[in-house]
């Protein structure tokens, strides 16, 4: 058969039971699902070492399982000393499998190790369903070596759900164990 991710089983098992119970829905089609997950990452100093944009697709990688690409700016802004064309970004994009495994990573090992870690904040919803989550460190990824990072930097985190609300949404993550603070 195959394996499947612990998330994915859970949410096939108990999730979607708990949400039609929570917003009666008609239909288990109407399930909010989670559809990505994107990881990126701002390299604003890339203008000027080149080597920094490899370093960050390398971080990305190791974090992710999964190849990460640059992003390339759209136009000049001149007083960045940016060119159109250049690359001042990475980003990885996970669905399926692989994005199961890295929310059941960043849940159950990278979050804790985070200093003074008390919850993630719920005002990172956008209206739309979708989260958006700052991370300041990639260190707290057990797959990062502290001894090789050049530089700490952080990354962005969004979820991207089905969902048509943001109370759907957010009741979906916490099903899946995103740690929100209590108001």
């Amino acid at each position: 058969m195959g394996y499947t991710p612990r998330l994915k089983d859970e949410y096939r098992s108990r999730i979607v039971s708990a949400l039609v119970e929570e917003f009666g829905y008609k239909n288990v089609m109407q399930v909010p699902k989670l559809e990505k997950i994107v990881i990126s990452r701002g390299v604003g100093n890339a203008v000027a070492d080149k080597k920094l944009i490899e370093y960050s697709i390398d971080e990305l990688t190791k974090i992710t399982g999964q190849k990460a690409v640059p992003t390339i700016s759209k136009k000049d802004v001149a007083t960045f000393k940016l060119r159109k064309g250049m690359p001042i970004g990475t980003k990885v994009t996970l669905r399926g499998e692989r994005m199961f495994e890295f929310l059941d990573r960043l849940i159950t090992s990278a979050l804790p190790r985070v200093r003074d870690f008390n919850g993630i904040k719920a005002t990172g919803f956008d209206g739309r369903g979708n989260y958006s989550l700052g991370i300041t460190e990639q260190i707290i990824f057990p797959e990062i070596d502290i001894d090789k990072v050049k530089k700490i930097e952080g990354m962005n985190v969004t979820f991207i759900t089905s969902a048509d609300t943001d109370q759907e949404a957010k009741s979906l993550l916490a099903q899946m164990g995103l740690p929100f603070k209590k108001n």
